[in-house]
C-alpha cells in the first residue's frame, strides 16, 4: 500500500520505544495515589515516594496480557461494538464547558445540553458509542453532576457509553450503576460495558484522580483509554519525535499499572499530543502536528498490539466556519485512515476543546459517514464489474435507465442529508441556506422525532434511586 504520510521503519519505532524504555528506567513516573505506589511496590518495582522506575522486562509482561482486541457491551445487545484490529468506532466530542450555536454565540453549558447530545448519539446512524461529559454542565453541582451524566448515559441512549473517571468516587459511582443496569456488579467482571479516558499529567506524571479511577476501574475490568496529551514546546519537547518518546513512556506506565491490577484487562493506547502556537501560547488542535501525531500514535500501538486512540473532528476555529471545516476533516480522516480504534471527539468540538456545537455534531457526524463510505472496500469481482452489460450499452450508449442502475441506485452511493448537491437555481429557490444553517434545521427535527429507548422499569427506578440516594448522602 502506498501512503504519502510517513510509515515509520521497525528501526524507528524500535528508537521511540528504546527512548520511553530509558525514560522509564533512570528518570521514573510519578503516580501521586499511595494505592497506585503500594501496587507497584508489592510487585517488585523500584519505588522512591512516588515516583516509580520500570524495568524494560516489567513492561513487557503487561503488554504480553493487554489484549489486541475487546468487545463493549450495550445495554441493547444489537449495538454492542468491536474495539481493535480492523474495527474502529467513532465517538462524540468531551469536556467541553461551553456551547456554541451556528452564529458564533457562545454560553455555558446545562444539563439539558447534555441530554440533548445523547438524544443526538441515540439517533445518529454513524456514532458508534455514548460519550462522557461531551459538555459540562454549569447548573448541575459539581461534587455530583457526575451521576447525573451517568444517569442520562444509560436511560436516554442504549449504545455502549464511556465512564466516569473524574475522581476515585466517580469511578466507583459508575460501576456500581453499570452493576444496576447488568444485574449486579458481578456480572460485569467479565464483560467490558465501559471505556473510561485516563490521562496523564505530562509530563511523567498520572494524578490521584486519575491514578485511582484506572485501578478501580480495571478491578471491575472495564476498558481505559490511557491517553497523554502535550503540548510540544510547552509540557512536552518541541520536536514532535520528543512527543512522541515521552508520550510513549507515559502510556506504558499506565497501561502497566493496569494489568498489575488485573492482567487481561482492555487498555487503548492514546494520544492527541499537538504544538504550542508560539505566538499565544495555546495548544493548537488544529494544527497539522495534531494528524502527524494521530498517524504515528496508530503506528505506535500497533508496534505493541493495541488498539489505539485519538482525536477526531477537532478544531482551534471559534465558530462553524471554513476552518473548522478544514481542520476537523484532516484529523478525522487521518484517524480512520491511519488505522485509530477509538476515534474520539469525531463530532462537535469547537476552539479548542473550548465549546461544543450542536450544528457542527451534525456535520461531523455526516462526516463520519463519508469516511466510513471511503473505508469500506471495493469489491472487485466478476460480478461487480459485470462486463456484460458494459458490452451491451456499448460505444457512447448510456446506463441511467438500465435495470442494474435501477436496482442500486439507493443503496451503491453515499447519500448525504446534509450536504448540497443542488443546481444553482435549486440552492436558490431552497433558500439560499448554508450547511450550518441546514444542520440547524435538523438537530430540532432530529430532538423532535427522538424517541426514548426501553428499559426496565425497575432498573431505572434502581438508577434513579442510587443518584439520590448518593446526592445525599
Amino acid at each position: 500500500m502506498y501512503d504519502r504520510m510517513q510509515e515509520l521503519t521497525t528501526a524507528q519505532m524500535e528508537k521511540i520505544h528504546d527512548a520511553a524504555m530509558d525514560l522509564l528506567k533512570n528518570t521514573g513516573v510519578a503516580f501521586n495515589d499511595k494505592e497506585a505506589v503500594e501496587i507497584f511496590k508489592s510487585n517488585g518495582f523500584k519505588v522512591e515516594g512516588t515516583k516509580v522506575f520500570f524495568e524494560e522486562s516489567q513492561i513487557q509482561k503487561a503488554l504480553k496480557t493487554a489484549p489486541k482486541r475487546f468487545t463493549v457491551h450495550a445495554r441493547n445487545p444489537e449495538k454492542n461494538v468491536e474495539i481493535g484490529e480492523d474495527d474502529f468506532v467513532f465517538l462524540p466530542g468531551y469536556g467541553a464547558p461551553f456551547v456554541m450555536d451556528a452564529r458564533g454565540n457562545q454560553r455555558q453549558a446545562t444539563m439539558e445540553d447534555y441530554d440533548n447530545f445523547c438524544k443526538l448519539i441515540q439517533t445518529s446512524p454513524y456514532i458508534d458509542m455514548n460519550g462522557w461529559m461531551m459538555v459540562e454542565p454549569a447548573d448541575m453541582p459539581h461534587e455530583t453532576v457526575h451521576l447525573d451524566l451517568n444517569l442520562s448515559n444509560m436511560l436516554l441512549c442504549d449504545k455502549p457509553f464511556m465512564g466516569s473517571p473524574t475522581s476515585r468516587q466517580g469511578a466507583i459511582d459508575g460501576i456500581e450503576m453499570a452493576g444496576i443496569l447488568w444485574g449486579g456488579k458481578e456480572n460485569i467482571k467479565d464483560k467490558t460495558v465501559s471505556v473510561s479516558l485516563i490521562n496523564s499529567l505530562s509530563p511523567l506524571q498520572f494524578s490521584e484522580e486519575m491514578a485511582g479511577s484506572l485501578i478501580e476501574l480495571a478491578r471491575y475490568n472495564q476498558a481505559c483509554v490511557v491517553a497523554s496529551l502535550i503540548m510540544a514546546g510547552g509540557s512536552g519537547p518541541v520536536t514532535l519525535a520528543g512527543v512522541i518518546a515521552l508520550q510513549n513512556a507515559e502510556i506504558l506506565a499506565g497501561l502497566t499499572l493496569a494489568q498489575l491490577v488485573r492482567p487481561g484487562v482492555p487498555i487503548i493506547y492514546g494520544s492527541t499530543s499537538s504544538a504550542m502556537d508560539m505566538k499565544t501560547g495555546a495548544l493548537s488542535i488544529g494544527a497539522p502536528e495534531l494528524s502527524k501525531n494521530i498517524h504515528m500514535v496508530a503506528q505506535m500501538a500497533r508496534f505493541y498490539n493495541l488498539p489505539s486512540r485519538a482525536g477526531g473532528g477537532l478544531t482551534d476555529a471559534m465558530a462553524m466556519d471554513a476552518q473548522a471545516g478544514v481542520e476537523s476533516a484532516l484529523a478525522l480522516e487521518t484517524a480512520a485512515r491511519s488505522g485509530i480504534h477509538f476515534i474520539l471527539h469525531a463530532c462537535g468540538i469547537l476552539g479548542s476543546y473550548i465549546a461544543m456545537s450542536f450544528e457542527k455534531f451534525m456535520v461531523d457526524e455526516e462526516t463520519c459517514g463519508l469516511i466510513r463510505s471511503m473505508q469500506k472496500p471495493l469489491e472487485i469481482t466478476d460480478e461487480s464489474i459485470d462486463i456484460d452489460i458494459i458490452k451491451q450499452v456499448g460505444i457512447g450508449g448510456q446506463y441511467l435507465t438500465h435495470p442494474k442502475t435501477f436496482k442500486l441506485c439507493r443503496t451503491e452511493f453515499f447519500t448525504p442529508s446534509l450536504m448540497a448537491r443542488q443546481n444553482p437555481d435549486a440552492w436558490l429557490k431552497a433558500g439560499k441556506k448554508s450547511i450550518e444553517m441546514i444542520a440547524e434545521d435538523r438537530v430540532t427535527k432530529r430532538l423532535a422525532s427522538y424517541e426514548k429507548p426501553e428499559i426496565d422499569p425497575e432498573i431505572e427506578k434502581a438508577l434513579i434511586q442510587y443518584v439520590e440516594k448518593r446526592k445525599n448522602a
